[in-house]
């Protein structure tokens, strides 16, 4: 009996002890006063068209800020909340262990450390008081709605904002797969060998797409009637962190900018003004690197250097993995460091890894002020700041100029090695010496064909004409963006002539293009499957005999395109699931199931299968991965559906007449309210966009008055 109390003592106390190690209740919010305090200091009015945007008023451009954080948290609080506690490294705290790589992430790239050392003297002024007003205006719509707060995240502060600049910005040129790369098992990536050896060989298939943008410009020598047009056409989630929020800012002090920006943003990112306008893209040129270590064998804490043993500084990483209730588990993670940057610890080695923008603190301030510029002059000035690690500019003007901008941090690199590679570590001459000046940046500026586009390729295939950028321009290390996608394939074929005008008319039909170009992704794996023989199985010699007669073009009401796409889907759309594609023998066999078992036939209209669905509401699609008219599922329906995720977001065609007149035509797929479906502005704008229309941008305050459907200040309502 001594014995078994005394074991139910021992288990008590371990129990206490656990619930003491794993105690972590997260702060409560301040109170309403104090949330709402900095409000104050802020005047906006918010008027919300027909269609639930809001168009925010101000007499100072801050006051445009704080009015947007209001609205924008009126509109998609929830995932406001989630952007905070991942940007702080904290999303495991609230979302479980699913979310630790997030924290770690955070850590490994010390996006904190940075701001805390450095914010005061590195962010320039006006990004700290853009952010401090649209901290105020989200912390306000806190104050008013306690009920919808996420423990331990308010008040949200200024510095939040730059750290979500700081920890986003990389992953847009695939940092993150760079890192997953060299994390697998078999490291993914080669060790470079020196310049006066054979080439390196890389392991794996390379991916040939990239999910990301199109965007075209023509002037007005081009246009057929004299008109300037920008067409911006982003490719990204329709929900979630990265999703497109429409916005409109109106200052006194000059700001007029409408178009899309990202959760946690106190600006439009990617839009247009009444002067000029840029669509963006997608690039991923290569600007991450890997060093293989040396460690010392009687000092596990050192590491070599130019025939030197160096200490690494040890970063200890704080990540709280949510348990339930109160209760987390507190991990503690090392993270070594080295001057080649933060060290990644694998199973085949010890790697230090360096990124393009790894302590850039002021892309915000570089946004603000493009946003303000009134020609090509100021907006090559402010780009000249060269603070976005990297994103493609797609131009165009009032005054009909239009151009390229392969945008990016290309780091100071030692010349002849591969840095694609791995690199040795042991070698101080391999680090990087800086950025190389934005003077060396690629650009193509009013090309004579009076034409010019991006769909997240090569940089020296970006016009009709005769004066498209040469890569032999360029240095090898530099590591330019080399691929083509299906669209700049397909751009290719449709604009072969330069000869012919690039009408309005002409642009929406490239735009709207559907078709998988020959030569592509999916025109080269459908002839690989065409080539099986299946003889003695009737159904997939049937089966093959429909696949043949499949065009490339995924219209919905097509009757052959339901089974190209599924046969071809996971190939064309592999780097955006990240699932790998089936071998070509299994691909017909999974589409011709798929349809029989949902439809109970191989040719239903593809627009059955391929949808946009919000709510209540649903409608057929045309377009697939990777094609001018992107659409992406993110599964395989259970009924049969393949609801679209990703790719067309916001689209806007803004065009100047010969006077400078500005008209707009905006159109995106879902409606401004994300996180209520009982607005009339969850679901609105779903059917115009499925059947490639738009609705006129609103360019004054008359025209936004006469559409209003709700017009108050911050709090009022």
């Amino acid at each position: 009996m001594k014995k078994r109390h005394l074991i139910g003592l021992a288990t008590a106390a371990l129990i206490l002890t656990a619930g003491v190690l794993t105690w972590d209740p997260l702060p409560a919010a301040p109170g309403a006063a104090s949330l709402s305090a900095a409000a104050k200091n802020y005047d906006a009015e918010i008027i919300r068209d027909a269609y639930g945007v809001p168009h925010i008023y101000g007499a100072r451009d801050v006051d445009t800020a704080f009015g947007l954080g209001f609205a924008h948290a009126e509109d998609d609080f929830e995932t406001l909340q989630l952007t905070i506690a991942a940007t702080r490294g904290h999303l495991a705290r609230h979302k479980g262990k699913a979310a630790a790589p997030t924290d770690y992430l955070v850590n490994l790239m010390r996006v904190w450390q940075r701001i805390d050392a450095r914010y005061a003297q590195e962010v320039p002024q006006d990004a700290k008081d853009m952010s401090r007003a649209f901290v105020a205006g989200l912390n306000l719509y806190a104050a008013q709605n306690p009920d919808k707060l996420w423990p331990g995240v308010f008040p949200v502060k200024e510095q939040d904002i730059t750290a979500g600049f700081m920890f986003k910005s990389p992953l847009f040129y695939q940092f993150d797969k760079r890192l997953l790369e060299l994390m697998a098992p078999d490291g993914g990536l080669a060790l470079a060998l020196d310049p006066g050896q054979s080439d390196a060989f890389i392991i794996g298939k390379e991916a040939q797409i990239a999910r990301g943008s199109n965007g075209f410009a023509v002037s007005p020598q081009r246009s057929g009637d004299g008109v300037t047009r920008l067409f911006i056409n982003s490719h990204q989630p329709i929900e979630g962190p990265v999703a497109w929020y429409e916005a409109h800012q109106i200052s006194e002090e000059g700001l007029d900018i409408q178009g899309g920006l990202f959760s946690g943003t106190p600006i439009v990112l990617s839009g247009f003004n009444p002067h000029l306008g840029w669509a963006n893209t997608v690039s991923i040129p290569d600007l991450f690197d890997a060093f293989k270590l040396t460690r010392n064998p009687d000092n596990k804490m050192q590491y070599r250097i130019d025939g030197e043993w160096l200490d690494f500084e040890v970063q200890i990483a704080p990540i709280n993995v949510k348990l339930f209730g109160p209760f987390a588990y507190k991990a503690r993670r090392k993270i070594l460091r080295t001057v080649h940057g933060p060290v990644v610890e694998t199973e085949h080695g010890d790697y230090a890894i360096k990124w393009a923008g790894m302590n850039e603190s002021r892309l915000l301030s570089q946004y603000i002020r493009l946003a303000k510029t009134t020609n090509l002059d100021e907006f090559m000035g402010v780009m000249a700041m060269n603070a976005l690690p990297s994103i493609n500019y797609v131009y165009a003007d009032k005054d009909g100029n239009i151009g390229l901008i392969h945008n990016g941090q290309y780091p100071s690199r030692a010349k002849g090695w591969n840095f694609q590679t791995i690199l040795p570590g042991d070698r101080s001459d391999l680090n990087w010496r800086g950025y190389r000046p934005y003077s060396d940046v690629p650009k193509l500026i009013n090309p004579e064909s009076g034409f010019v586009w991006n769909a997240n390729n090569d940089p020296t295939f970006a016009t009709d004409g005769p004066d498209n950028l040469r890569r032999a321009d360029f240095p090898a290390e530099m590591g330019l963006q080399d691929n083509q996608t299906n669209r700049s394939l397909r751009i290719m074929e449709l604009t072969r002539d330069p000869s012919l005008p690039m009408t309005r008319e002409r642009l929406l039909a490239i735009k709207f293009d559907n078709a998988y170009a020959a030569g592509s992704l999916a025109d080269d794996f459908r002839n690989e499957v065409l080539a099986i023989d299946y003889s003695g199985e009737p159904e997939l010699t049937a089966a093959q005999a429909h696949l043949r007669a499949w065009d490339l073009r995924t219209n919905k009401d097509s009757r052959t395109a339901a089974l190209g796409v599924l046969v071809t889907l996971k190939t064309t759309s592999e780097i955006y699931t990240g699932d790998a594609p089936l071998p070509p023998d299994e691909s017909l066999r999974f589409a011709v199931d798929y349809l029989m078992k949902h439809y109970g036939r191989i040719d239903p209209l593809y627009g059955e299968l391929n949808i946009l669905r919000r709510g209540d509401v649903s409608a057929p699609l045309s377009g697939s991965g990777d094609t001018l008219r992107a659409v992406y599922p993110s599964e395989y329906g259970d009924d049969g559906k393949l609801p679209m995720t990703a790719g067309d977001s916001y689209i806007a065609l803004v065009e100047w007449d010969a006077d400078g007149n500005q008209t707009a035509s905006i159109a995106q797929p879902y409606g401004s309210n994300m996180q209520d479906a009982g607005s009339p502005h969850h679901n609105d704008q779903v059917e115009l966009f499925a059947n490639e229309l738009f609705r006129p941008a609103l360019l004054t305050k008359e025209a936004v008055i006469a559409q209003a459907t709700a017009r108050y200040r911050p709090g009022e309502r």
